[in-house]
């Protein structure tokens, strides 16, 4: 996510089109990485990461296979449990230094979701709900573009139910895993 704000619609005056001015300066970016985690008859977890790039020459724009790896950490602690990650294609998902990563861990297990099928994948249906929710932000600064953010993912932790709706959204059923 960049200081760029994603396009929404508003209610304005009749006839004029309230416009903000943002520089639109690359002043650096967030990445975020999400797992939307389901156990059957308990609610639905979030757990996230975030990851400032101030743009300096050489700096990564984006998450690397330690990231993931450091998120997929936490959740087990988190959780307490093995974890089976389906995952889709992304290059960090499959390079080589993640399949050695994964592999040191014996509570890990790595699905890859079909090559092209966010249909299938609960945190596409996340992101793109998040991201309606940014709709004309003009977020002055990183800092504050980060902190607003946090606490709105914070917030989502807590519902429960909106979680488990991007579940419901793909289609899948976890109950059937339990049954023989």
């Amino acid at each position: 996510m960049t200081g760029r704000p994603t396009k929404g619609r508003t209610w304005g005056r009749r006839g004029i089109t309230p416009r903000i001015r943002v520089s639109g300066r690359s002043r650096g970016r967030l990445s975020a990485a999400g797992l939307l985690c389901y156990r059957p008859g308990l609610p639905a977890r979030l757990c996230y990461r975030l990851r400032r790039h101030t743009g300096r020459k050489g700096e990564r724009r984006s998450l690397s296979e330690r990231d993931y790896i450091s998120l997929l950490d936490g959740a087990h602690q988190l959780l307490k449990a093995p974890l089976i990650v389906v995952w889709d294609r992304l290059s960090t998902h499959i390079a080589k230094t993640m399949k050695a990563l994964v592999a040191e861990r014996d509570w890990l297990t790595v699905v890859l979701l079909p090559g092209y099928a966010p249909d299938l994948n609960p945190v596409e249906g996340l992101w793109a709900h998040f991201k309606r929710s940014l709709a004309n932000l003009a977020a002055r600064t990183l800092s504050e573009l980060e902190t607003l953010l946090r606490r709105r993912l914070k917030v989502l932790q807590y519902r429960h139910g909106v979680l488990d709706g991007f579940l419901a959204g793909t289609g899948l059923d976890l109950d059937r895993l339990d049954r023989p």
